[in-house]
Order: C-alpha cells, then structure tokens, then sequence
C-alpha cells in the first residue's frame, strides 16, 4: 500500500510515531539515552520551532504530539530528531546499521477537546499500558508524564559531535564536557486548553495518570502477571527482534465526532486530487503547474501556503 501525501494543514496538531528497524529494542531506556533524548528532543523543538505537548519513547519506537506550522517544518523537525538520536542510540549500543524501519507517520488530530485529550492520554499511558510499569510516572526513559503532572523542569544534554571528532583530529585534550550544552524542553499547553491555568492544566493530566494506573492493576489482575518494571526493561538485549509487531493501517485523523473525521478526509481528498493534476501536466512536460499549498512536488521545492486577502 502506498504511503499517503503528506498532508498538514497550517498550525495543525499531529501526533506523531517513528519504530526502530525490525522492532528492535535500539531505544532500550536507560538515564544515559533519557538524557540524551531530552536534549536532542529539546534542540531540535528550539532550531525548527514546533510546540511540544506531550511525548513518550518506549524501547522501540516513540510518540509526539505536536503543533505545526506545516507539513516542510515538521519534515525539518523530525529530521533532525530522528536523524541525531539514531546517531546517539546507535553509539550507545553499538548499531552501525539502519537505525529507524521507515519514515515517520504523521496523524491529523481535531480541534475537538475530546480528540485532543485521548490522544494525550494515549502518548501518557506509554509503559504502563504495555504492562512494563505500575505508571506512567516510573518510566525510566524519556517520557512527558511527570513534567505535566508536576511542573518537573525537562531538560537534557546535547553533545556537539563535530567539535569533539574535530578536537580529537587535532590531538588537541578533550575534556567530554567541553562539548556538552544543557537544553531545555518547555512543553506547550493542549490548544484545548490554553486558556486554562498552569495548575487546572497538571490537575487534568493527574486525572488523566489515575485512570491509566487504576487500568494498568486491572491489567496486572486480569494477566495473572504484574508490572515487569524497570530491571527488566534494562535487561533487554537492545538487538532483540520481537516475536511480533502491532501493524495495521494508520487513521487518516483522530476525531472525536464523524463531521469532524468527514471533514478532514474531504480536505485531503481535494489536496489529493490538486496534486495528481498537478503531477500529471507535470509529467506531460507543462511549465505552468501549481501544486496545492503544503505540498511537496516531485521534483521541486515545498509549495508554502500562500495568505489570501
């Protein structure tokens, strides 16, 4: 099945997923990589600004919820995430290979409050719905629930790998922390809520951390098999390959409401149709071709939105 257009209305919210290759457990969360993920994380929300709402990296893939400007910012973004933590991972488990299965997938959210809170409550449950950890709060990686619940500073560590190998080509002495910047992650309201106070926003999120707690004892009854917890999670060999890997096709959008759902694949089925005329005069040779705003043509650069008015 092919992939679809990359479709990102401007200032849309996006709940992104990107899976190490094969499933592995390349991402295998220790204080070092959830360190070096924040940083990385951080980084990249400050060079390519994209707002970050909420965020969760498991041992073998992530989820972010995000608000972008549109479609050629959030590529930048996540090239720069993924490409620099594959990087950071890789050295740490000594994977020379491909590190990521395939390009991110990006899912439209609604402006729905009750689309925008599930999908939050989603990225948070990562680690406890897996039955790994009593809550979403003892996972031991990179993980938004305590910074939402609890006003935690997030922060990280990035290390300037150019002017460390540069350093180390010039036999120059290399003290590691001469290349170490502290980033700072500042996570951004739900647009749902941002007319919410700080604190009525954590209580939401406390709420939403109960539920998922009181779901994963009702897993651990109904298994027979409590939480795995963190010994076990750091005992996985990081090259394992699953026995099985949750596929399916992915939504086109989450939506609370079917006029909501509608209303979005109507808005791809015209961008989609936009580009296809598009490409194909392109393909009989015409010069005069206007692909839809937020697109990116075959063989030239991103198509911004143009302002009406």
């Amino acid at each position: 099945m092919p992939r679809r257009l990359r479709f990102v209305p401007p200032s849309s919210l996006v709940e992104i997923t990107c899976r190490t290759v094969q499933g592995r457990l390349l991402l295998r969360p220790t204080p070092v990589l959830r360190d070096l993920t924040q940083g990385v994380l951080a980084r990249a929300a400050r060079l390519y600004p994209v707002e970050v709402h909420a965020f969760a990296f498991l041992s073998n893939h992530f989820h972010l919820l995000l608000t972008v400007p549109d479609a050629q910012r959030l590529a930048s973004f996540m090239n720069y995430l993924s490409s620099n933590l594959a990087r950071e991972a890789g050295r740490l488990v000594r994977w020379r290979e491909k590190f990521w299965g395939r390009r991110y997938q990006a899912i439209l959210v609604s402006h729905e409050e009750e689309a925008q809170i599930a999908r939050l409550r989603y990225v948070l449950a990562h680690g406890a719905k897996e039955g790994l950890v009593r809550s979403p709060l003892d996972w031991p990686g990179a993980h938004c629930a305590r910074a939402l619940a609890e006003a935690v500073p997030m922060t990280g560590r990035w290390i300037d790998r150019t002017a460390e190998h540069a350093a180390c080509r010039r036999r120059l002495p290399v003290d590691s922390e001469a290349f170490v910047t502290l980033e700072q992650l500042h996570l951004a309201p739900l647009p749902c809520w941002r007319e919410l106070s700080a604190e009525r926003r954590r209580e939401l999120v406390r709420g939403l951390v109960a539920e998922i707690e009181q779901e994963a004892i009702r897993l651990a009854k109904r298994t027979g098999q409590p939480p795995r917890g963190r010994e076990f999670i750091f005992r996985q060999d990081p090259r394992l390959e699953p026995n099985r890997i949750k596929k399916g096709p992915a939504p086109l959008a989450h939506a609370a409401s079917r006029a909501a759902r509608d209303s979005l694949r109507d808005a791809y089925r015209l961008f989609t149709a936009g580009y296809r005329r598009a490409a194909e005069r392109l393909r009989q040779g015409a010069l005069d071709v206007f692909f839809p705003d937020g697109s990116f043509p075959p063989p030239l650069p991103f198509q911004p939105q143009r302002l009406s008015g």
